[in-house]
């Protein structure tokens, strides 16, 4: 988000370390922010070794993961930190004392509900991002966490076994959980500030010490040679991981500076530069918001990960792998050949909480509904309205061009490539062209640069989707087979 020149310095949380900040000449809120998260590194380390399975209860485990978690909300956020922990109060009687069959409901609508609120003051608050990082971050991650908990007791307590996929049958939650629990998995000190959101039953396992051996107990051992089970350190990834954040800082410092988004909506920018000159550009300027994305999303899964939280199992080379909570994936990205493949790979936990709480279990319009829940709780600016509805267009028209065409170039590795190759091109335009309002904010700038663009990606998308047919859905077959199953389980039951 843009900082305001006269007001450089501003935060809502401590002042501590405002000495810094003016020596540095980066805002304080920032300053704040990665402070935290690098004590946050540190604690974590601490957490693993001190404060193991092996050596605490985890009560104790529970109980530090949660203070630190607090204190350092404060410490980022001052006295608009009670938001958070209001929501989390109102969210644990929810919990508590509404019926299992209306749990998910009610506390979907209250926490979507209170966090809408807070973005609503918050454009009053902060008059339209005046700091880069505010309490609405960590309220958009615990609204997560609350939601996906409410769903997965839901289908633990409430539904039948049958009437789940094999995913919500794994991560359904069959008790309530504890007070400390549950303060414990919204508020622990690894994903209090910048997240990621991870299952409950996931968290759990960490904090009592069966998070890595039951990744473990998936592969025979015997056969690989080995006498007991291996007991996988994540030093080595994280110092990977630090060293992304490293280059990302230094990216952040200098591109983003150097390619400042507004000048793509500058008069004489516009006026003076073809079409495909000012394409080229948005392609550079919106590569260049991409590093404080990769810094603070790899920051925050190290911090998991020197915790010990994160392992997600061993590939058929025997190698281990700790991308269990990891929300993107740099590779996949830049190299994505369809819009799909892009929103997978990018914000991974985010599209997991979407597909797990809305895509999976909506009866109709899957893809706009999770799209328009997505702009919900990402806030009321217009900019993410715009992203999110061009977004909708774009994947429906990605999807009907390659379910209609990619067929026909898989006959040969050439043609594969010059496939690959289009999608690439096409693809990284269309996510450029489409998450521009998203960065911009406002409708007068989102409006001026889709006028000088003339609106070629709305118009080309809209224009394939009169003229290439739809082929039904995956999730619209799930959904039939899903009926299908329940009604033959019913009626043997009835027999």
């Amino acid at each position: 988000m843009a900082e305001t020149p006269s007001v450089p310095y501003r935060t809502t949380g401590s002042t501590l370390l405002h000495p810094l900040s003016q020596l540095l000449g980066i805002p304080l809120d920032q300053v704040n922010f990665v402070a935290c998260q690098l004590f946050a590194l540190l604690a974590a380390f601490w957490f693993r070794i001190y404060l193991s399975p092996s050596n605490v209860s985890s009560v104790v485990r529970h109980a530090f993961a949660t203070l630190f978690g607090i204190y350092f909300a404060v410490f980022c956020f001052g006295w608009y930190s009670i938001h958070i922990f209001v929501l989390v109060m109102m969210s644990y009687g929810i919990m508590n004392i509404a019926s299992i069959p209306n749990i998910h409901r009610y506390s979907f609508v209250v926490a979507m509900g209170y966090l809408t609120l807070c973005h609503i003051s918050r454009i009053y608050i902060f008059n339209y991002g005046i700091l880069t990082t505010d309490f609405s971050g960590p309220l958009m991650i615990i609204t997560q966490k609350i939601t996906t908990l409410a769903f997965q007791v839901h289908d633990g307590i409430g539904r039948q076994a049958e009437d789940l996929t094999a995913e919500q049958n794994r991560l359904a939650v069959k008790i309530r959980p504890s007070l400390l629990e549950y303060l414990s998995y919204l508020l622990n000190f690894m994903s209090v500030i910048a997240g990621p959101c991870s299952n409950y039953k996931d968290y759990i396992a960490f904090i009592e010490g069966r998070h890595v051996h039951m990744k473990l107990l998936e592969v025979n051992w015997k056969q690989k040679g080995y006498d007991r089970l291996p007991d996988p350190s994540p030093t080595g990834t994280v110092i990977y991981k630090l060293c992304i954040t490293f280059v990302s800082l230094l990216l952040f410092l200098t591109l983003t500076k150097t390619y400042p988004v507004t000048y793509i909506v500058d008069s004489q920018f516009i006026n003076n530069t073809s079409f495909l000159s000012r394409l080229g550009y948005l392609y550079i300027v919106m590569q260049a918001s991409k590093p404080k994305y990769y810094f603070a999303w790899t920051l925050a899964d190290a911090i998991n990960n020197a915790a010990g939280y994160g392992f997600s199992g061993v590939d058929d080379q025997g190698n281990f792998h700790w991308d269990l909570l990891s929300n993107l994936n740099i590779w996949n990205i830049e190299t994505a050949t369809s819009f799909k493949m892009y929103i997978e790979n990018w914000n991974i936990q985010t599209a997991a909480w979407l597909k797990r709480v809305c895509y999976d279990r909506a009866p109709w319009y899957p893809t706009a509904l999770t799209f328009i829940l997505s702009a919900l709780w990402h806030g009321i600016y217009p900019g993410y309205y715009f992203t999110f509805v061009t977004g909708i267009l774009m994947t429906l028209a990605s999807r009907a061009i390659r379910n209609n065409y990619r067929h026909y170039f898989l006959s040969s590795k050439p043609l594969k490539v010059i496939y690959d190759i289009v999608t690439w091109f096409v693809t990284q335009l269309a996510v450029c062209y489409t998450v521009a309002p998203f960065v911009m904010l406002a409708v007068e700038p989102t409006i001026k640069l889709y006028k000088s663009m003339y609106f070629h990606m709305h118009i080309l998308s809209l224009l394939l989707l009169l003229v290439l047919p739809i082929k039904p859905r995956d999730h619209t077959l799930r959904q039939l087979q899903k009926q299908v199953t329940h009604n033959s389980v019913k009626n043997k039951k009835e027999k």
